[in-house]
């Protein structure tokens, strides 16, 4: 059942638990991150890595022969069974097959490796060719395109499988062959003593099978770089900066391998007029004094066409009016803020119909400063 990049990986810090954790524990953090990383509910692309990571964490940990197996392999990464040394606390000798139950039998820790990596029957796992690479790539969009979304297509060029061999390296009207030195396997045993290690077949790299008469095309790799043209689905309110990883759609994998992801990092362009606050869409709108102070109806654009806003009587400058469900679809509005502008030059009777207000109206309201100042 184990996998060899177990080694690699730490399924306790994946899920936040302590190696020591109950398999309640173990559950109520999978389900706490599994809401919060959902793709579902959780439009980051990272998020959709980490829920990846969450998941096979929990079905590691939460079966007790899957998570033994687990802390075996950990446990002899990290030194203490054994390969820090041959001696116990006062120089003791260890007998590592008792430690891990081999009991001078088959199966004993001279085996242990192959018992981890081999799977039912004790025939050793297969890695097979290997993981295409990861590409990256930028994607520059319209303001608009980002706040509402959108599907765009995106050319590169890069590698990709080759449509001789379909990927497999092999020529026309062949295929690849079992490798003769490890069986198919894909992996061959050393024994060094006590200990016995599986490795990669260097006949086959590590695949299983060989090509006796590579493709011309790709010359055996199954893949060629060539001009590609990919389709985006761009979520709705992505921001600048973020990522979008397209399962799949990297370097092609050797000889038929998966293929790696690619990571479409999104550069958006500014707006003359409209900003972001995360899914809400900000506009400064300037309004005259009368407008102000005695209110107004006034047209305000959006990224749909413009609306009608009421400005209330009194409106000071920096208030906030808000025109609901014109941000990002779904999820935000148009935050409106407003600027009342002061005029610099006065035509005559504009200056009159001023002084007269003044005269009618009281002072600004200066108590607090007085108060505070004592003057």
């Amino acid at each position: 059942m184990a996998s060899q990049d177990w080694l690699e990986k730490d399924f306790y810090a994946a899920l936040g638990v302590p190696q020591d954790a109950s398999k309640k524990d173990i559950e109520k953090s999978y389900r706490r991150l599994a809401r919060e990383l959902h793709p579902d509910h959780n439009p980051d692309p990272d998020a959709g890595e980490r829920f990846k990571e969450v998941s096979e964490a929990y079905s590691v940990l939460h079966d007790d022969s899957a998570r033994a197996e687990y802390d075996q392999i950990q446990l002899m990464k990290s030194g203490r069974g054994g390969f820090g040394g041959m001696g116990g606390p006062g120089g003791a000798n260890i007998n590592f097959d008792d430690l891990f139950g081999g009991g001078g039998g088959a199966g004993g820790f001279s085996d242990l490796f192959g018992d981890l990596f081999s799977r039912g029957g004790g025939t050793r796992a297969r890695r097979g060719p290997e993981r295409g690479h990861d590409l990256r790539t930028h994607l520059t969009l319209d303001f608009a395109d980002a706040v509402r979304g959108t599907t765009t297509e995106l050319r590169m060029r890069a590698p990709g499988e080759c449509r001789t061999c379909h990927g497999n390296g092999a020529a026309p009207g062949t295929s690849p062959v079992t490798c003769p030195r490890c069986n198919g396997t894909s992996l061959i045993t050393e024994n060094q003593g006590a200990f016995s290690f599986a490795q990669p077949c260097p006949e086959c790299e590590g695949t299983g099978s060989v090509v006796t008469d590579p493709c011309p095309d790709c010359g055996g790799t199954g893949a060629v770089t060539r001009d590609r043209a990919i389709t985006v689905r761009v979520p709705a309110g992505i921001g600048d900066g973020q990522t979008i990883r397209l399962a799949g759609r990297g370097a092609p994998g050797e000889r038929g391998g998966r293929s790696g992801d690619l990571l479409v990092r999104v550069n958006v362009r500014t707006h003359p007029l409209f900003a972001r606050d995360g899914d809400n869409v900000t506009l400064r709108l300037p309004v005259s004094f009368p407008e102000a102070a005695v209110g107004a109806k006034v047209k305000v654009p959006t990224l749909d066409g413009p609306v009608t806003l009421k400005v209330p009587a009194g409106t000071p400058t920096g208030r906030v009016l808000r025109v609901k469900g014109r941000g990002v679809p779904g999820k935000g509005d148009l935050l409106v803020t407003v600027e009342v502008e002061v005029p610099s030059d006065l035509s005559a009777e504009a200056r009159e119909a001023l002084e007269k207000y003044a005269a009618a109206s009281p002072p600004a309201d200066r108590s607090k400063l007085e108060e505070l100042t004592g003057q």
